[in-house]
């Protein structure tokens, strides 16, 4: 059998050498092909498709204003700064961007659905239905009877929740919450569309319901008593309510108002 010839080693050294040059000379077509191709014409961009949510944006618009802020063509611009550009639009909540070969984006647009006013009188912020705080103008907003809810910063969706929940049982006085209100201190205060306020006191959901409920089921029969509407309430007591009519003093309807020591 014959032995193997053994090179000397800087021949061996020469193949590894030439091998590793050949390995940098591909990667430098490689690079320098792809490069070429990414300036092609036929990869710049030519259209950008604007779908989904468009109730308070228009596509032509979002077109004009956002193509200048797209950075590259069809293979290099940034999906995600894209998005960022379109997410900055008011109303929009989410996009969706996406390549269409060989030269679009399609976007897609997921925007705010307002279900309330957020913050002081003349606030420009709204929350949609999933509790989120957005910047806006409120003369966008399709109805003018969405309800006005307030609170510490990030409780938005909690404030929603407890509207959704309270809002039913005072439907059942005929009469609509319009505002709802999550004080610092964890109390909460609502006012009515006859501008009644009811001050429904600390504690959970379930308890907050609870005391409203004692309320709801209660106090219609004291106002018909007196011929008044209420002008405020204040639920913050361990049993029972007090109670101002319009025109009739608390002192009056204490017979029929149970007052004990407050929450």
């Amino acid at each position: 059998m014959p032995r193997p010839i053994l090179l000397p080693l800087d021949v061996k050294l020469m193949n590894i050498l030439s091998g590793v040059l050949g390995l940098v000379f591909a990667v430098m077509v490689l690079t320098l092909g792809g490069e070429w191709v990414v300036r092609q014409p036929l990869f710049n961009l030519s259209a950008i498709h604007v779908g989904g949510d468009l109730m308070h944006n228009n596509a032509a618009t979002l077109r004009a204003n956002l193509a200048s802020k797209l950075a590259g063509n069809f293979l290099t611009v940034d999906l995600q700064s894209a998005r960022a550009a379109f997410e900055t639009v008011p109303w929009v909540r989410r996009a969706v961007v996406q390549r269409e070969f060989p030269n679009r984006l399609k976007v897609v647009l997921v925007e705010h659905k307002a279900v309330a006013y957020w913050g002081a009188e003349g606030d420009s912020r709204l929350v949609n239905n999933m509790g989120e705080v957005f910047e806006a103008n409120p003369g966008d907003v399709e109805t003018e009877e969405l309800p006005v809810l307030n609170g510490p910063k990030g409780q938005a969706a909690q404030v929603l929740q407890a509207y959704l929940a309270l809002a039913p049982l005072f439907e059942e006085m005929d009469t609509v919450l319009e505002q709802l209100q999550l004080r610092e201190q964890g109390s909460w205060r609502a006012q009515l569309d006859s501008g009644a306020v009811i001050e429904l006191g600390h504690g959970s959901l379930e308890e907050v319901q609870a005391r409203t409920r004692q309320f709801i089921d209660t106090v219609t029969q004291v106002s018909s008593r007196f011929g008044r509407d209420v002008e405020s309430a204040d639920l913050r007591y361990t049993s029972g309510y007090a109670l101002k009519l319009r025109g009739v003093t608390t002192g009056d309807v204490d017979d029929k108002v149970e007052q004990k020591k407050k929450r």
